[in-house]
Parts: structure tokens; C-alpha cells; sequence
């Protein structure tokens, strides 16, 4: 029995599902993220940049290159681990290695990115996390005091995630080495697996959280040109009743040009927004957190900062798509206003095209029997000419020969006007 074929996509769809596997963590250990993206047009740019870049520092540290076309790396590198995984907007490197440094948060640990090797990148640096791993210790309650040395109060983080399993500590905010920080503290019974779940997570949600906040800067530039757009707008939709109706038309079209332009080149930033703050949700919800010794929990954190910046790029999409359509609308109703002006001229001017051409029947009517008189008065005198010897001899006088003919000339002569115009139609 032949077998069915597969879909030539089947394999590399399935593959997908598994090309991104969470890392394994072993606690104690620290962590250094870091997410570069192009400033301008990054879903398009040349791949190739990044895979050279990536291949730069494969090489500082001699190890193996990728294919060119391979979209993620799993492989040490040197006394580290490293994950390079590439999205649709940016690139990420991830390096995980055991042990604790002396110092908190070292700024040395970052070196595992060289800082030419960063300076040299395709791209600007979006995202920069370390992490540290640390273990929890049987009284939780004794962290506190480096969490609140590490973190900055006022915008200090912590919180159980999964279900217990570690206490999770940042501020969200970027120290002086151009980091955010975070703070894992894991139970000892938690696998490597857990951790690097938690790892995976909190890298995302802030880099994709920094990506949706692109939208942000966006939505406050559109805010400044729909401010300035709207007023002319408005009074023209408010004057469409007065004034030349096709001058007003010509500032409608190019203002709904200006809208539409407008709408086209935020589209995919709104969209792309819209995706990562989805994401960034999903990563909170995900963490599954509760409260720990009465701090703010990372939901309670976003709610507050991330939530706000989110709704006014809503708000500021949701404005400009009805500026484009109240435009459009508009430019519409005075469109079908124009069409139904110029109709009823066009029905003038055809009012006038039939009487001009009643008339001009008219008087193809008056120049036919002018015409048929004057043929007429030559044909009879031409017919007398020739009838005239004719009547003389019968003892017909010339005026007796020319009223007899007249008639029977003018019938003639007339029906041969009719025929010819009836052969012209």
C-alpha cells in the first residue's frame, strides 16, 4: 500500500516547535542577556551582518560556526554557555556560567561581550540583563537586606514565581553599566529545568518589553502631527456646505493623503506593539506570582508603569484610524456633492444642445423651401425655353406654357430635395 507523501513544510514545521528550548541553570550561577536591533527597518535587514557578527565572537572563542542560514545556537563558549537566537526585529545572546562572583551584579561578568565586539554590531543595543542565581536560604527573610541594597525601593519588585519555587527581585531599572538586574533567589530542590524557565521569562519580558515600548515614542510624535492636522479638518468637514465645493474637495483629498501616509508608515511598529506587549502579559501571567513579604509583584509593577505607555499607543492608533476615516468619509459626501453638481450642469448644457438643435432644424427647414423656390424659378424659366416652340405651334402663348408647368416643376424639384435628404440620414 503506497504510502501518503508529506507536506514538503511538515518537518521544518514541527521542527520550529523545537528549535528554542529553555536553557538548564543550575543554581549557583550568573547570567548576562543582551538584545541588538537595527534603529531603522529591522524587519528587513541584511541577516547576513548578524550572522557575521555572531561568527566574530564564535571565533574570539574558538568555537564552532553556525550554518549561514540557522536562526538559533546553542553552544559553550568558553567556561560559558551561550544562546543566540534571531527574531524578527532583533537578535539576543544569552550566556549563563556557574558560580557567583565575589561582587554583586560585577560588571565584569558582562565582558563576556566584548566591548568592541558590541560597538562593532549591526544594530543598537535594545536590552541588557544580568541576572544572579543564588540559592534560597531556609529563612527567606534574610535576602531582604541585599535585595534592598541591590534594588532601588521605590520601584523595587519581589515575588514568588511558580508556585513558590524561587524569589524573583528587580527595580526595572538600568545601572551604570547600561544592565538591568535581576535577582534570583531558587529553592534548593529546584531543577536546572525550573530556572532557566524563570531565566527565559524574565529576559523576554523585559526585552520584549523595551520593543513595545518603541510604540511609545511613535504614538507621541503621530499625537503631535494629529494635533496639528485635526483643526484644519475639522473645518473643512464643518465648511463643506459653503465655499467652491471643488477647492474644499482638493484640501480634503490631501488631507486624507497625509492621514492614510500617515497610518501606513506606523501600521507595522502599532502592530508589532501590540504583539510584544501581548507577550510581555503572557510572561507575567506565566511567572504565576505571589506576594512576598508585602512587595509589589511584577503584575501590580506593569499595571502601574507599562500598562499606561501601552493604552496611548492604543489610543493613538485608535485616533488616527478615525481622523483616516472621517476624512475619507467626508471627501466622499463632497466627491458625490461635486458629481451631482456637475450632473445637473451637464443636464444644462444638454437642455441647451436640444434647442440649439430644434433650431437649427428650423432653419434647415427655411433654407430646404427657400431652396425648393429658388430651383424652382430657374427650373420653370429653363422649361419655358424649352416647351415654348412646342406651344407655339399648338397656339399655346408663352404665359399659358410657363403657369402650366410651374407646378408640376415645383413638385418635382421638391421631391427631389426630399429624396436627397432622406439618402444623407
Amino acid at each position: 500500500m503506497p504510502l501518503i507523501e508529506d507536506h514538503p513544510l511538515r518537518l521544518a514545521l514541527v521542527n520550529e516547535l523545537h528549535a528554542r528550548p529553555y536553557p538548564t541553570i543550575q543554581g549557583p550561577a550568573h547570567v548576562v542577556h543582551v538584545a541588538i536591533k537595527e534603529p531603522r527597518d529591522a524587519a528587513n535587514r541584511d541577516r547576513a551582518r548578524d550572522h557575521a557578527h555572531l561568527c566574530d565572537l564564535l571565533e574570539r572563542n574558538g568555537a564552532p560556526l553556525p550554518p549561514a542560514d540557522a536562526g538559533h545556537l546553542a553552544c559553550a563558549l568558553g567556561r560559558h554557555h551561550l544562546i543566540w537566537e534571531s527574531h524578527t526585529e532583533f537578535v539576543s545572546y544569552l550566556t549563563h556560567t556557574p558560580g557567583l562572583p565575589g561582587r554583586a551584579f560585577d560588571p565584569a561578568e558582562t565582558e563576556v561581550f566584548p566591548a568592541d565586539w558590541l560597538a562593532a554590531a549591526p544594530g543598537r543595543r535594545i536590552a541588557a540583563v544580568q541576572i544572579r542565581i543564588d540559592i534560597l536560604p531556609d529563612d527567606p527573610d534574610t535576602i531582604v537586606p541585599m535585595v534592598e541594597d541591590w534594588f532601588v525601593h521605590e520601584s523595587l519588585v519581589c515575588a514568588w514565581v511558580l508556585d513558590g519555587a524561587a524569589v524573583v527581585a528587580t527595580d526595572f531599572r538600568v545601572d551604570a553599566n547600561g544592565q538591568m538586574r535581576f535577582a534570583i533567589f531558587a529553592r534548593p530542590d529546584t531543577g536546572p529545568g525550573r530556572i532557566g524557565r524563570i531565566v527565559q521569562r524574565l529576559c523576554e519580558m523585559e526585552t520584549y518589553r523595551a520593543m513595545s515600548m518603541l510604540g511609545l515614542g511613535r504614538a507621541r510624535e503621530l499625537t503631535a502631527r494629529m494635533n496639528a492636522l485635526e483643526p484644519g479638518l475639522s473645518e473643512l468637514v464643518n465648511g463643506m456646505g459653503e465655499g467652491p465645493a471643488e477647492e474644499t474637495l482638493q484640501h480634503l483629498l490631501a488631507a486624507s493623503a497625509e492621514l492614510e501616509g500617515l497610518a501606513v508608515h506606523h501600521s507595522f511598529r502599532f502592530g508589532a506593539t501590540g504583539a510584544y506587549a501581548a507577550i510581555v502579559r503572557e510572561r507575567v501571567e506565566v511567572l504565576r506570582e505571589s506576594r512576598f513579604q508585602g512587595r509589589q509583584k511584577f503584575g501590580e509593577f506593569m499595571l502601574r508603569r507599562y500598562e499606561p505607555a501601552m493604552r496611548t499607543v492604543q489610543s493613538a492608533e485608535a485616533r488616527l484610524n478615525a481622523m483616516v476615516e472621517r476624512a475619507s468619509r467626508a471627501a466622499e459626501l463632497l466627491r458625490t456633492r461635486v458629481e451631482v453638481a456637475r450632473q445637473s450642469q451637464n443636464q444644462k448644457v444638454l437642455e441647451s444642445m436640444d434647442r440649439r438643435s430644434d433650431l437649427a432644424l428650423r432653419l434647415q427647414h427655411t433654407v430646404e423651401g427657400l431652396s425648393v423656390v429658388a430651383i424652382s424659378y430657374y427650373a420653370v424659366s429653363l422649361a419655358g425655353y424649352l416647351t415654348y416652340p412646342a406651344a407655339k405651334a399648338v397656339g399655346i402663348s408663352k404665359e399659358m406654357a410657363v403657369a402650366g408647368l410651374t407646378p408640376l416643376v415645383i413638385l418635382g424639384v421638391w421631391l427631389m430635395v426630399r429624396r436627397i435628404r432622406k439618402g444623407f440620414h
